[in-house]
């Protein structure tokens, strides 16, 4: 009863968006009556954060197990292609559910703290790829970089801006230098920026090869972080 729930929720969402959703209308389509539903769900947020539960697991096992197919972990520039086409294609399969985790707030409803682990998925897995790249010595110090005058970009860190990398990257991946966690935040804002526009339509009438488009942008992603070129 709480899949069946769910699934005619998510057919709300799709239809009328999260901030429109109600447990009336979803008994209603059920043919319960209103008062059946609250023996599973006890409100609308409770509702909608199982739905907000759902949506960030199952977009983070689609980005595991893409990436989980790279079975030569050294290949950092194909696992990174690997988790983020797996991004932009459940997005494209899943607008809802998509909308409701990455899209506009909904009005009222704060989502709880037993959200954030699975809301961390998807970026601790494409954290870990540059901290595996660090750990094998095939992504350097972008700091290093700097001072070498080698390519790469040059930046300084403010102390509050590391104070913040510094937590996030003892939670995601201890040992990894502040610089390159950065530069990999900086990939997955461009990430779900570009899913995000290309959803919700603000690419209408000026990209029509989209997926080479977000490809392109994803490789750029990985040569600012200073992955290998792929093999």
């Amino acid at each position: 009863m709480t899949a069946e729930i769910k699934a005619v929720a998510r057919q709300h969402l799709a239809r009328n968006g999260a901030a429109n959703l109600s447990l009336r209308a979803v008994t209603r389509d059920m043919g319960m009556v209103s008062s059946a539903v609250y023996r599973y769900f006890r409100n609308r947020d409770e509702l909608l954060t199982a739905l907000i539960l759902d949506a960030y697991n199952a977009l983070g096992d689609a980005v595991e197990a893409a990436e989980a197919s790279v079975k030569d972990r050294s290949r950092l520039r194909a696992r990174w292609r690997a988790g983020t086409r797996a991004v932009r294609e459940w997005a494209l399969a899943n607008p809802a559910e998509y909308a409701l985790i990455y899209g506009s707030p909904v009005p009222g409803y704060a989502a709880p703290k037993d959200t954030v682990a699975a809301a961390a998925r998807t970026p601790a897995l494409l954290a870990q790829i540059l901290a595996d790249g660090y750990a094998r010595g095939l992504l350097a110090d972008p700091a290093d970089r700097a001072a070498a005058s080698a390519p790469g970009p040059s930046f300084h860190l403010g102390e509050a801006v590391r104070a913040d990398l510094a937590r996030t990257r003892d939670d995601l991946a201890p040992g990894m230098p502040e610089e390159l966690l950065l530069l990999g935040m900086t990939g997955w804002i461009q990430m779900f920026g570009a899913v995000s526009l290309e959803l919700f339509g603000q690419f209408n009438n000026v990209i029509e090869a989209r997926a080479e488009f977000f490809d392109q942008q994803m490789d750029l992603m990985a040569d600012l972080a200073g992955m290998p070129p792929a093999a």
